[in-house]
Order: C-alpha cells, then structure tokens, then sequence
C-alpha cells in the first residue's frame, strides 16, 4: 500500500523524533513519523501505566544548561511541571548515604574506624597517586581513594556494565564523572547554594529538577498532540522495515509493517533516523560500503529491565531512587515512583517501586519470565529490609532493549566510518538522538540535536554538525565531536 508521501519521514516516536517533528512543524513541512510501539511515545522516556500507577522507565529528571531546551519544555507543556527536590542515596552494609556525599552524613554511618581508613586511602591517593591510571578503578581511586573507590563506585558500576571495574577504561570514568571530586563534593555539602542551575553546575550536584506530574510520557505526549494539530502523522505500532535511495529523483522510498502486518511503502525527500544504527544501516539500500556494514554490526548495546512491585504500606524510602551497593542482591537502582511526583500513584495507600536490573539482551536475566522476576524482585526487597513480602500487591515488568550504547575500543571509528559513508553515499539521511547517533546522553542532548536537524532541513543546507552538541546539549562550532558525553564505559584490551 502507498500512503500520502510528505516532505520527511522520522523513524521513531522518542525526544529526538518528536522535536524534529514539531520543529518541522512549526515552519509547515509535511511530515510523517513512524513508531513501532503500538500505544506509547517517548521511547525510553515514556510513561507506562499499570493498575492504577505510573512508573517511569529509567527516571528522567527535567533539567538542562541549555535555555533553549528549557524553554521548548515550557512551551510543550505550560502547565503540569512539578519542582520536586532532587533526592538519592547510597544503600551500602544496611545504611543509607547521602549523595552526593555529605560529609557528616558518611563520616557518622561508616564509623571511625571505616572512616579513619577511607581519610587515610584519600591522602595517599594524593601524595602516590597511580601515575598512568588506565582502568576505571584506577581513575577513581586517584581521585577518591581506593577505600572511598571500594565502598561507592565498585559494586554498583559492576551491576551497571557487567564487567570488572578494572576491564573498564579510566577514558570512561573521566567523562563520566566529569567536574565532581571529593572536595567539591564535601564544598557542597558544607556550603550548599539555594538554586543550582547555572552553566557551571555540575549536573551531579543539583537540588532540584523539574518533573511532569504524570511522568515524562505527559511531555511527550502533549509533544505528539502538537505535532498532530500542525498536521503531521504519528504511525503508531509502524515497525520500520527499509529504506531505498533513489539518486536520480532525490527521493526515499520508506517500507514500514503496520499493526496488522500490512507492509506500506511512503516517499520523502528527507529520513530523520532515532534508530540504532546497528539495526538502520543493514536495512538501506544502495547498501553502503563494506566497511560501514562491518562497523554497524559492530556496535553493541547494554539493555535492562524494570520490574515493578506495589506495596499497601507507607513508602519505606523518600528518595528519587537508591543506588544499590549491596553485592548480595542483583538490583542496581530502585525507584519511588511517589517520590517523583505524587501523581504517580492514584491510590495513597499503594506505594511503588520500580527495581532495575542491568542485563544484555538475551542473557539469563533478560530471558527470565515476568513470574520469576517479580519473585526475585520481593526477596530482594525483603531481603534489603525495604518491604514486607505479605505488605505486596501486584507487580510487572517492563524490558528496555538497547537502553545504552556501548562504547568499546573501537566504537569512534566505527561510527565515523559510519558517518562518513552516509554522508556519501545517502544525502537526506539524517542521524539524531540517543541510539540514533550511537551516544549515550539525556533527552536534552537529543531534542538539541533534533532542533538543529530541523533547522538544517529548513534551510536546504548543514547549518549544524549535529557531532558538535555536547553533553549538556550546548552546540560548540569549530570544536571536535563530543564522541561521548555521558559514556558507557569500554573494556580494557588484555595487553593493556
């Protein structure tokens, strides 16, 4: 079947995809955006309703450094944000830390002797620190102290990536924790500012952040809402199948499945791509280079699951989430859908977390019923002293593949392979967003990358190098690609 050909076609109804559509929109180009989830937009950051609870995949605070960003959230919903403090802790030997580290806080719950160890692990990491630190356990035991290293990094960045701390790369940890140290983190705690939110912020340390009263999926929704209005088509449950070029009439040729298995075929002049590359390049055609093909299949993906359990009793923690360094559960991170906003539990007697496991697709835990994960989701509550199994509800699981692109070895010169055969070979493609650029970043990063795309479709030729927006979704002309921002971290070679 063919449908009404527009003037661009967007793969993926995400931040990125979204943006682009309304932004497009705004200046009346045709457009149609196809979203293989039958019911949900947002992607990653959508907002999933079970039984009377919202819970949000992941946990999406709304707050960036970029003004404009700010301002296109304000504009998309203009009622309906919530202020809500911002509110995590460590869970470690049956205690919770504050973090970011307050220092009374830690000193007082590690005890004098536990802490006397970690001072005396810091100081010597100053005075002999490891002169070429190489791995990840390296860097930040330079930077905090082996103890420090031991009690708040280790274990839960080991749940995260699936790999020893010493197999990740430092090039990790630097980006990852880019700007925070002990003494700014002890500053902090020590002489807190009112309102942390300009340029110089360091992400990690902010006191509060802006939230949807019914999660992130409300953002994108009423985004989706406007996109409609301006006349722009959301295919719901529309799994991309193909692309083909025609060089000739510069002109695509999209081949998508509908719910039904009905293949459609629709043209445009330009293909705006949230999709992860791994699964878009093998899927074109001319099909580009050998090469390219080769470094497309190369790219990996770490995936998790959040399974979610309802408890009748008052919330055991008020946090956003806790970081789970206990190594005798699986559990990385648990939420308190509550705690982002009060919205997100129609019943004020139910109380709901959501418990995260890190996984790759297709490993033990990814590939276990929903039964069994629920189950192993109340022991460990019950056994983190954090819920009562005969207090439990109801529960269900939501798996999230391709969650966060790995960055190995070798992924920047895949990728620019990759970048450089596109732009060959296959004018109007354009690359956004999270997977669709393979870089592990927030939502602002992909609606600014989303926004200029726009704004370069707009005016017919690359105003922007969409490479050039960074982690805090600023744009920096003339500057060299941010290739990571919030990296996943890579695996040290043997030799190294």
């Amino acid at each position: 079947m063919r449908e009404q050909d527009p003037a661009v076609v967007i793969i993926g109804a995400g931040p990125a995809g979204l943006t682009a559509a309304y932004m497009l929109g705004k200046e009346g180009v045709p457009v149609v955006v196809l979203e293989s989830d039958p019911e949900h937009v947002g992607g990653i950051s959508r907002t999933v309703s079970y039984k009377g609870c919202l819970f949000d995949i992941g946990g999406h605070r709304f707050f960036s450094k970029s003004a404009e960003v700010e301002s296109l959230w304000d504009e998309l919903l203009p009622e309906g944000m919530l202020e809500r403090p911002r509110s995590s802790r460590i869970y470690y030997r049956g205690k919770f830390f504050s973090y970011p580290l307050v220092a009374m806080d830690a000193l007082m719950k590690l005890g004098l002797w536990e802490s006397l160890r970690c001072g005396l692990s810091y100081l010597k990491a100053r005075l002999m620190p490891i002169r070429k630190p190489l791995s990840f356990q390296d860097w930040v035991s330079n930077r905090f102290g082996a103890r420090l290293f031991e009690v708040f990094f280790k274990t839960y960045t080991e749940k995260v990536w699936g790999m020893s701390c010493r197999e990740i790369s430092a090039d990790w940890a630097a980006q990852r924790i880019k700007g925070l140290s002990l003494s700014s983190a002890i500053w902090n705690a020590l002489f807190p500012r009112r309102a942390q939110t300009g340029p110089e912020t360091i992400k990690t340390l902010i006191n509060t952040f802006r939230y949807p009263r019914r999660g992130p999926g409300m953002m994108w929704e009423a985004c989706a809402d406007r996109v409609r209005s301006q006349g722009g088509r959301i295919l719901m449950g529309s799994r991309f199948i193909g692309a083909a070029y025609d060089s000739a009439m510069r002109r695509w040729t999209l081949s998508y499945r509908d719910k039904a298995g009905v293949v459609h075929h629709i043209q445009a002049q330009h293909v705006v791509s949230t999709a992860p590359i791994a699964e878009l390049i093998p899927s074109l055609s001319p099909a580009l280079p050998q090469e390219a093909q080769a470094a497309a299949k190369a790219l990996r993906y770490r995936d998790f699951l959040t399974v979610v359990l309802m408890y009748r009793h008052a919330d055991s923690f008020p946090d956003n989430w806790l970081y789970i360094h206990d190594p005798g559960v699986k559990v990385g991170r648990i939420q308190n859908f509550k705690s982002w906003s009060p919205e997100m539990v129609a019943d004020a007697s139910i109380s709901s977390y959501g418990l995260e496991y890190f996984c790759f697709e297709g490993d033990g835990l990814w590939t276990s019923p929903a039964e069994k994960l629920v189950e192993l989701a109340k022991m460990e509550m019950e056994k983190l002293g954090l819920a009562q199994s005969s207090e439990w509800v109801d529960g269900c699981v939501v798996r999230q593949a391709k969650a966060y692109p790995v960055y190995d070895a070798a992924y920047a010169s895949h990728v620019d392979e990759i970048r450089r055969a596109v732009k060959e070979h296959l004018p109007g493609l354009h690359l956004i967003g999270r997977n669709g650029m393979h870089k592990y970043n927030n939502q602002d990063h992909s609606m600014m990358t989303a926004m200029l795309c726009a704004r370069n479709i707009i005016k017919g030729e690359e105003l922007y190098d969409l490479w050039q927006v960074n982690q805090d979704a600023e744009y920096h002309e003339g500057e060299s690609p941010d290739r990571g921002g919030r990296l996943v971290p890579e695996r040290l070679s043997a030799a190294s």
